[in-house]
């Protein structure tokens, strides 16, 4: 449930007479665009703002994966649940824009999904399918029925292969789109073919610092102007798209510009008018109600019908904030949209119908905010189990008391509502989950600025000024229907060794359920007060073991909560498992450890699993004695998220001049990575990064110093100790150094040179430095054994 402060924030953010505007400017436009991408934060939203907000289009976001996975710079969330938390970023983001969502990846168990970095779109269609992708994007286009599309990227070397594929794809499924002979088993579903009208790349380049676009945007056939300000904030476009670009906060966007971009050149690449040439991105476009007026062979009623309906929303517009001579405009305009659709002929419907009948949806809207109909709608709890219930309160402020007339509650599978108590302000509804009632989907297929979103909404009737309209009501948080009780087990992953001494293995488990486990033969599993006491088999061979956690008798399930300021709260539900690494791996001797994370990545936690003595550094502990360690490692990204950690650089550089063993893990250039102060000799990371990571990971590896200490031992680094990596080698390589460092490794994508930038380390005065870009701390996540013995070595003592 949502605290008193968060209810006062949401209320700050959402005022009446901003969300009246926004209204009114959804209705001077039957025009719908659609912006392709393949992550969360790909949109381009200074220009998507004035699109919406400036000429009144619908907006479409159409993004293939949920940005599983990539990187957060907020906290833990990886895979899943990183992938939720980028869901409800670009959930937020839309809303910033008034512009709607359409997913086409649903989440890591999908084939589509953000499987890391990829330098070509060939690969990307491997692991995707590219019949897969594009079949998906003609649905999307048959489904929204966008007028224009325009992909972020270009398909060009240099770009993110996710990118590439998706504009290729894109492209491609414009002509399937409009081919009644394409994905026929569309039309069993209601769908029927769709003909983009513009066909538009981005004739700027996707360079920068993470990319290298090796060829030049296409030539500018239109450049995009938009040099006015939005009227009610006052502020640009470009603006408002940082405002939106704000909530990808876990990828570190939103950035303050004094002045923001008023141009976006485009190039008009397919065209159903053909080759022509432009003057406005509406050119050859039915943009207006009365443009649809002017279509060749429509009743005359129908002309006028649709001519008074565009004269009725202007005067609408133009009595903005009179709401009750907005009421009576808006009334009128939505008579005469109906008599329109009502007397139009077939083929005009078959063409324009979805036009008008969006009009009325956003005219109901529209009334609404003008009407002051106010409905907040909340579940208690937010989560319910199977055969539990709840209620649902629908709070009926504003004139919403005297104007609503019912509310259909649309809910979860499973989960049914009766009316329990009505008053003048409140009508509260009874939940009750069936005993069987199914857990409700994590990823949502889309999402809508008009409402209606998540596994349970609300659609209200209202009657505003004798006419009956509808609006949908998002829950204030989502409904969901989840296991009744979650299990989490500390720690749920344990590493052994091989040979030698094995100790039993204490693991907590915390559920209200009833917890057991299902070991294989030759594990013992005891149990007192909570706390369970593992024995492996006398002979174990190295590998992975699983063991499966019950609860009440049942796969046990870990419900992850998810809440940051800026998208609520939210949680990720996986099963639970107990993973157990057996391990060839030896550890060095008399190592003390400190630790510096910056909330990224738990390399800290991993070094103590294996049995390591590891402090977390604090501020205090950073400004303290650092003598007592024999080794500090540095977490990635650490020096651009603690300032702590930047302040006490001074007294890391002497740390090593004096013995100590400092290690850091990947950097990005912008993460307060300074090439002459930050390490204790010069370290410049690659830049732009895509062409200094190593995306394959399978790529070969080349040792270049076998007998240096770091590989060498206490474990002996061997080819066996690259299998098994996932997702990636490493990215953000070192580019040039110091000649005191020396270069451990070299490695490299197909057809590409060898980079030598992933391991180097020098001796400095008594002690060591060393710096990786290996993504080792994603593969102690995976539980990859050389990840594992490799970092053993790296952290031995100077």
């Amino acid at each position: 449930m949502l605290t008193d402060r968060d209810r006062i924030e949401k209320q700050k953010r959402s005022l009446s007479l901003t969300r009246l505007h926004r209204a009114l400017s959804r209705l001077t436009s039957t025009v719908t665009m659609m912006n392709t991408g393949a992550h969360p934060d790909d949109e381009h939203n200074g220009l998507l703002a004035y699109l919406r907000l400036g000429l009144g289009m619908r907006v479409i976001v159409a993004c293939s994966t949920r940005g599983e996975g990539g990187q957060n710079a907020l906290g833990p969330e990886r895979l899943g649940a990183l992938g939720i938390l980028r869901s409800r970023e670009m959930e937020e983001a839309a809303r910033e824009l008034d512009a709607d969502v359409h997913w086409l990846g649903h989440g890591p168990e999908d084939p589509i999904h953000d499987f890391g970095f990829s330098k070509n779109g060939d690969r990307t269609f491997d692991r995707w399918g590219e019949r897969r992708i594009v079949e998906r994007l003609v649905r999307a286009y048959r489904t929204e029925r966008p007028d224009i599309v325009l992909p972020t990227f270009l398909d060009v070397p240099g770009q993110h292969g996710h990118h590439r594929a998706m504009t290729r794809a894109a492209e491609t499924a414009v002509g399937l789109a409009a081919d009644p002979s394409a994905f026929p088993e569309h039309f069993d579903e209601g769908l029927r073919p769709w003909q983009v009208a513009k066909f538009y790349l981005p004739a700027w380049s996707g360079g920068g610092d993470t990319y290298d676009d090796e060829v030049p945007p296409p030539a500018t056939t239109l450049p995009l102007e938009a040099t006015s300000f939005e009227p009610v904030s006052g502020v640009s476009y470009d603006h408002i798209g940082e405002w939106s670009r704000y909530y990808h906060a876990s990828q570190g966007m939103g950035r303050w510009h004094d002045v923001g971009d008023t141009e976006w050149p485009l190039h008009l690449k397919l065209s159903a008018q053909g080759s022509f040439s432009e003057t406005s991105i509406l050119d050859s476009l039915p943009s207006t109600l009365a443009d649809l007026a002017r279509e060749t062979e429509l009743p005359q009623s129908v002309v006028d019908a649709l001519m008074r309906a565009d004269g009725a929303i202007g005067k609408a517009i133009e009595h903005f904030p009179e709401r009750s001579a907005i009421v009576d405009a808006l009334l009128q305009a939505a008579h005469q949209i109906e008599k329109a659709i009502e007397e139009a002929p077939e083929a005009f419907l078959e063409t324009h119908g979805h036009r008008l009948r969006r009009k009325l949806v956003e005219i109901d809207a529209a009334l609404c905010e003008a009407g002051q109909v106010f409905v907040r709608a909340v579940a208690e709890p937010a989560a319910l189990s199977p055969g539990a219930t709840g209620t649902l309160i629908l709070h009926l402020a504003g004139n919403a008391g005297a104007a609503v007339v019912s509310a259909d509650i649309r809910l979860p599978q499973g989960v049914s509502a009766s009316i329990k108590e009505t008053q003048p302000q409140r009508i509260v509804h009874a939940l009750t989950a069936a005993a069987d009632a199914p857990l409700t989907r994590q990823y949502q297929p889309g999402w809508s600025s008009l409402g209606g979103n998540g596994n349970a909404a609300v659609d209200v009737r209202a009657q505003i000024g004798g006419r009956s309209v509808t609006m949908s009501v998002d829950l204030e948080e989502p409904l969901t229907v989840a296991p009744q009780h979650s299990l989490a087990l500390q720690p749920n992953a344990l590493i052994i060794p091989v040979e030698g001494d094995r100790p039993e293995m204490a693991v907590k488990a915390v559920s209200a359920g009833r917890v057991g486990f299902s070991a294989p033969s030759g594990w013992t599993v005891k149990e007192t007060g909570g706390t369970f006491t593992l024995s492996p088999p006398a002979a174990i061979t190295p590998g992975l073991v699983t063991l499966t956690p019950l609860v009440d008798g049942e796969p046990a399930m870990r419900i992850s909560p998810i809440a940051y300021p800026h998208i609520g709260r939210t949680s990720f539900r996986e099963p639970e498992l107990l993973r157990v690494l057996a391990l060839d791996l030896k550890l060095s001797e008399g190592a003390k450890i400190g630790y510096v994370g910056g909330g990224a990545d738990r390399v800290g936690l991993w070094l103590g699993r294996m049995g390591l003595d590891v402090t977390e550094l604090d501020a205090q502990a950073l400004s303290g004695d650092l003598s007592r360690f024999t080794t500090i490692v540095v977490g990635i990204f650490a020096f651009g998220i603690r300032g702590d950690l930047a302040a006490a650089t001074a007294r890391l550089h002497r740390f090593v001049e004096e013995g100590g063993h400092l290690l850091t893990l990947y950097h990005r250039p912008s993460d307060g990575w300074q090439p002459e102060a930050t390490p204790p000799k010069r370290i410049e990371i690659g830049s732009p990064s895509v062409r200094w990571r190593v995306t394959d990971p399978a790529a070969d590896v080349t040792v270049l110093e076998a007998d240096h200490p770091l590989l060498k031992g206490p474990n002996r680094i061997v080819p066996a100790d690259w299998d098994g990596w996932d997702k990636e080698r490493g990215l953000y390589f070192a580019s040039r150094w110091d000649d005191a460092y020396v270069p451990l490794l070299a490695m490299h994508d197909p057809e590409e040179q060898p980079l030598k930038g992933a391991l180097i380390s020098a001796a400095i005065g008594r002690g060591r430095h060393t710096h990786t870009s290996l993504v080792l701390h994603h593969q102690l996540d995976k539980l990859t054994p050389g990840a594992f013995r490799l970092i053993a070595n790296l952290v031995q003592p100077a």
